[in-house]
This record gives C-alpha cells, sequence and structure tokens, in this order.
C-alpha cells in the first residue's frame, strides 16, 4: 500500500517532551498519535506490570502487530521511547528530543519516579543512548535531533516539523510519487 502522509518516530528519554509535542503537532497536521504506552496498555500488547519501575512490560512483538495496519496507512506520530523496533520502510522521520539534564531532571522528580528509574533515564539521556539507537536503526539522513527544554523550543519544533511534513506531502503525498518512493 503506498502511503500519502508520512509516518514519524518521536522518541527521547521520558520527560523531554514526546506526548506534548505529539499532540501540538496532531492539532496542526493531519498525523494521528500512536502513543504506544496507552497502545500497549488498552491493546494488551503488555506481559503485565513492574512493580519496581512503576511501569507495563511492553510486548514489542505485539505493539507491532496492533499498529502495522494504521501505520502502512501514513500519517502516524510513533511516540514511544524506543525506535529501533519499527521498521525502517514504515517510517519517513525520526525525531529525537532531548533536554537538558537539570530540566530533565525536574521533570521525572515531578512524574514521582522512583530513584532506580529516575537515575536510568537520567544515565541514558546524558549518554545519549536514544540518540544512538535512532541513529543505528534507521538512515542517519532520516533522524534530527531537536532540543526540548521549555515552550518556546516546542513551538519551534513543532513549526519545523509541520513545515517537514508540507514538503513531504508535495514531494511524495500523491499515489504516484508514493508508490515511485516505496515500490509497487
Amino acid at each position: 500500500m503506498s502511503r500519502t502522509k508520512p509516518n514519524i518516530i518521536i522518541t527521547g528519554t521520558p520527560g523531554v517532551g514526546k506526548t506534548s509535542l505529539s499532540e501540538l503537532l496532531t492539532s496542526c497536521t493531519e498525523l494521528k498519535h500512536l502513543a504506544i504506552n496507552r497502545i500497549a496498555k488498552e491493546r494488551d500488547c503488555h506481559d503485565g506490570w513492574d512493580e519496581t519501575l512503576k511501569s507495563w512490560i511492553v510486548d514489542e512483538d505485539k505493539v507491532l502487530d496492533a499498529i502495522e495496519d494504521e501505520v502502512q496507512q501514513g500519517g502516524c506520530l510513533i511516540d514511544w521511547h524506543a525506535c529501533n523496533l519499527f521498521p525502517e520502510s514504515w517510517i519517513d522521520l525520526v525525531i529525537v528530543l532531548r533536554s537538558d539534564s537539570s530540566n530533565l531532571y525536574d521533570r521525572l522528580k515531578a512524574r514521582n519516579y522512583p530513584e532506580r528509574k529516575l537515575q536510568e533515564n537520567m544515565d541514558a539521556e546524558i549518554m545519549e543512548v536514544l540518540l544512538d539507537e535512532a541513529r543505528n536503526a534507521f538512515d542517519p539522513n532520516m533522524v534530527i535531533e531537536l532540543q526540548s527544554n521549555d515552550s518556546d523550543d516546542m513551538k519551534s519544533n513543532a513549526s519545523r516539523v509541520e513545515a517537514w511534513v508540507g514538503q513531504w506531502k508535495k514531494e511524495y503525498g500523491n499515489a504516484t510519487a508514493a508508490i515511485e518512493r516505496h515500490g509497487a
């Protein structure tokens, strides 16, 4: 099936603003927000609750099966803290949101994260784990890193992505261009 709307992954350490940016983008683009944490819970794509980390144990294979038809139609903003589980053929752009350590620490603390989970996420952000994961899983030309420290960053990021979506639609948004890009 050819797509006439792009699929975008918005990834990054918990607390960097993935969901906030995704929700903002749904209001200014025709893209649908797929929050993987919500999908895992609502569509039973998990293996239970991790009491220590206070989070669902997500079954990635079940998640992929649950969203495959939606993603193949195009027009999805995939909001998840990991990106390497998604096939590259599904994705047109990977956005890795980053935040300064002090901002991120305050955000995670406000969420009442257990100390171990807070430290793991801080370490992942400092060590650029998710940025490296994105660059290793996808063509580096598909991956962009955006700062997400405050509302000005959020607005700027939304404007930048909205412009990118508009350009993608001009280049690939008709059926002929989509077939040429993704094959018949």
